[in-house]
């Protein structure tokens, strides 16, 4: 297998479907072409060099393969990062990942990096985004609690999750989200994926995540997932309760920018280094229009249509359409053009590079 060759063009992935404790995925048949069903594997995680760390699972979990090769793309990553990443990159520094739940998840937080450099000794927290790609029936979000709650009353409702899946569900700040919704949950904002909501996610490349429910449905959720090994009060210092109601949700949304929008090609800015300098995340929509994708390294997803995209002087070509997803190496940034009727995702990782 030529490497070199690899590296000097856009890299598609294997399909990489991880398992979690919830169920959901119907809405990748629409999306993916998967079959019509919820699984316990609600998640596709996107030229990903990030393992799951839930245990008793595949050791490569949650790694992708670059497609038509056996090749892990992390070790990939490794041999030829000036080619993928550039000179100043050590690591992408985003996972992406499709997720659609049929279920509310339990509630959770996710650290800041002070927070994962003390307890989990990683440069990274988990600030991330969603950007609302379908929904089902009766769609919901939550962020923060509806009302300020004490310490002592949270600790309350912890012990009753015991017996009761659904005792927080009355005190979370719930959203309807619609599709083309955008949110960024920055680290240790209480939320909650709800039942119904088909989301791309961009966030900091961790597993990291301390939830405190008994239940996810019918599993239950064991004290060394809810705390990840630590400590309960020092996880629960993770927890910010001073975000709540409609402040809690104002500080989650976002509203898209429109960078131009001309001749066939809308760019719109859904995620910005000045809402997190951890990540951000554009769209393109395509009318019979053609760009060239000026950034890289960049993940990018189809979100709807179809197209084609091109390199190596327009030699190469290959036909994309919603669910294709790729990686543009930084050594052709600007040497790859997409056209068609196509509407496209550009997940770019965080903007200072990490040394």
């Amino acid at each position: 297998m030529d490497i070199d060759k690899i590296v000097h063009a856009p890299i598609f992935f294997k399909r990489n479907r991880v398992y979690r404790i919830y169920t959901g995925g119907k809405l990748f048949h629409d999306f993916f072409g998967d079959a019509n069903e919820d699984t316990l594997f609600p998640e596709e995680w996107i030229a990903s060099t990030v393992k799951t760390i839930k245990k008793n699972r595949p050791a490569n979990e949650g790694l992708s393969i670059v497609d038509g090769t056996d090749i892990i793309f992390a070790d990939l990553v490794k041999e030829k990062k000036n080619e993928i990443l550039g000179k100043d990159r050590d690591s992408f520094g985003i996972l992406v990942k499709a997720l659609d739940s049929a279920i509310r998840l339990p509630i959770q937080v996710h650290p800041d990096k002070p927070f994962s450099r003390k307890y989990f000794n990683s440069d990274y927290g988990k600030t991330e985004s969603w950007v609302i790609l379908a929904v089902r029936e009766n769609p919901k979000i939550y962020f923060g609690f509806k009302d300020k709650i004490s310490h002592e009353d949270f600790l309350k409702l912890i012990d009753e999750s015991e017996k009761n899946p659904e005792a927080f569900t009355p005190y979370l700040n719930a959203v309807t989200p619609k599709v083309g919704d955008v949110f960024l949950i920055h680290a240790k904002m209480i939320h909650a994926i709800g039942a119904g909501c088909m989301i791309l996610e961009v966030q900091e490349p961790s597993d990291f995540t301390i939830q405190v429910e008994a239940w996810c449905v019918n599993y239950k959720v064991s004290d060394a997932e809810k705390y990840l090994g630590l400590e309960k009060e020092t996880a629960l210092e993770c927890f910010d309760f001073d975000t709540y109601g409609d402040d809690a949700t104002a500080k989650s949304r976002i509203t898209p920018k429109v960078i131009f929008d001309k001749n066939g090609v809308k760019k719109e800015s859904l995620i910005s280094y000045e809402n997190t300098p951890c990540f951000a995340v554009n769209r393109y929509t395509l009318t019979n229009a053609k760009i060239t994708l000026e950034e890289a390294p960049a993940i990018y997803l189809v979100t709807q249509g179809s197209g084609q995209i091109e390199w190596n002087s327009g030699e190469s070509k290959r036909n994309i359409s919603k669910g294709d997803y790729f990686l543009v190496p930084h050594c052709i940034k600007g040497q790859v053009s997409v056209s068609g009727n196509i509407e496209i995702a550009e997940c770019l990782p965080p903007q200072e590079a990490k040394k």
